[in-house]
């Protein structure tokens, strides 16, 4: 039995397709927001560069990936971490509902208003 190799690619091939991957790549919301942004967490102000920018996510504010506008007005840079916690906060949202609804009621009863009255028995 004899296995077949895969037709090998002319160099032009091959650049052709990076070429053609490079510029669809480019015109993603990724790229697009690395070039409007600088490379700092918006959440804990972690600065990147070349190394650690795989580290650096792009957070679509509304949670709608198809809202990608030209300005970026709807996308953040966060660190994966920062990415992470902030998409748990959304979820716990979506779960649990308003997060407001939680809130305790300060108390409006006044045990001791009339205290000095019932004292001295004016009741």
């Amino acid at each position: 039995m004899s296995e077949q190799k895969p037709a090998s690619k002319s160099f032009k091939q091959v650049r052709a397709e990076q070429l053609e991957y490079n510029a669809k790549r480019e015109s993603g919301y990724r790229e697009r927001a690395l070039k409007i942004y600088p490379w700092i967490c918006g959440r804990c102000a972690r600065e990147f560069d070349r190394r650690n920018l795989s580290e650096l996510t792009v957070h679509h504010v509304d949670h709608n990936h198809d809202n990608n506008p030209g300005d970026g007005s709807n996308w953040e840079l966060l660190c994966i971490y920062c990415h992470d916690e902030e998409h748990s906060k959304f979820e716990s949202f979506v779960r649990y509902g308003n997060t407001g609804a939680t809130k305790v009621k300060g108390a409006t009863h006044t045990p001791f208003a009339n205290l000095k009255a019932k004292m001295e028995g004016k009741d």
